[in-house]
């Protein structure tokens, strides 16, 4: 389903800020896989999700998805097939624009292609309105109003129902509930969860907490100094506990983990 082989990246090449962030990169993810990524900051692990993206191109390397070599394809483009969500709630929405507004662009960019100029029918209303209630959330109601009057909860939820609204092929999550309240993040857990099994996406889901790491999906990847250094799964990965993990980075970083936001998670 995804492919990633041999791919590097170099931000300032040539300079004294030279700084390679990920290096021979090669993932393979089957599809409906659901792998969830941890490591240290400065291991590449929102490099590689720009990289997927399309944010920027790999030096090199390619990048496959469904059969499709995407290695040079725009962002804008990969955007159709290809959902996204930040660690910035207010990332993702146009604030001034209503909630339906905002499906609506969301809408017509993922199911109809090229066509800006075309018109939402009552039909795709009522369909918005069927997808808000399962947000249980009480947004329905509120299809008038601006985003901007949401909580950060409630902007990551409809965030995440506009990239899922059309089931796209792939769905990258970059610790999208790290900003949020314990409360809300684990609703908005349990939504991601609920909306991933529903519609059989293959994900990948960036977090900084061990225990999700371990518990959310089917596949867990740890990430150091820019390449992949586990990738655990099936009864192994069912079997182990966060002490296990940290000890299995430890002998394969040949460092142990020393990321307090991680190890406190």
């Amino acid at each position: 389903m995804l492919k990633l082989e041999n791919i590097k990246k170099t931000f300032n090449p040539g300079t004294v800020n030279e700084k390679c962030a990920i290096r021979n990169l090669s993932l393979h993810l089957e599809r409906g896989d659901f792998a969830t990524v941890i490591g240290s900051n400065g291991a590449g692990k929102s490099t590689m999700m720009n990289a997927i993206a399309g944010v920027f191109y790999a030096d090199e390397g390619s990048i496959l998805l469904d059969g499709e070599d995407i290695t040079f394809l725009p962002e804008y483009r990969r955007s159709r097939v290809i959902g996204r969500l930040f660690q910035d709630p207010l990332r993702g929405t146009a604030p001034h624009m209503t909630i339906e507004e905002n499906l609506a662009l969301a809408y017509l960019r993922t199911s109809r292609g090229n066509a800006p100029f075309s018109r939402i029918s009552k039909k795709d209303k009522d369909f918005f309105r069927e997808q808000l209630l399962l947000l249980d959330m009480g947004l329905e109601d509120r299809m008038k109003q601006p985003v901007g009057l949401l909580s950060g909860g409630q902007r990551q939820a409809l965030t995440l129902l506009m990239a899922t609204m059309v089931p796209p092929k792939l769905l990258l999550l970059d610790e999208h509930t790290a900003a949020l309240d314990p409360g809300t993040a684990e609703k908005v857990l349990e939504l991601t969860r609920r909306i991933i099994e529903k519609n059989g996406t293959t994900c990948l889901m960036v977090t900084h907490n061990m225990q999700q790491a371990l518990t959310m999906g089917n596949r867990t990847l740890m990430m150091d100094d820019g390449g992949i250094i586990l990738d655990i799964k099936g009864e192994e990965r069912a079997n182990m506990t966060v002490p296990e993990l940290l000890e299995r980075f430890r002998t394969g970083a040949g460092k142990a983990l020393d990321n307090d936001r991680i190890l406190l998670s």
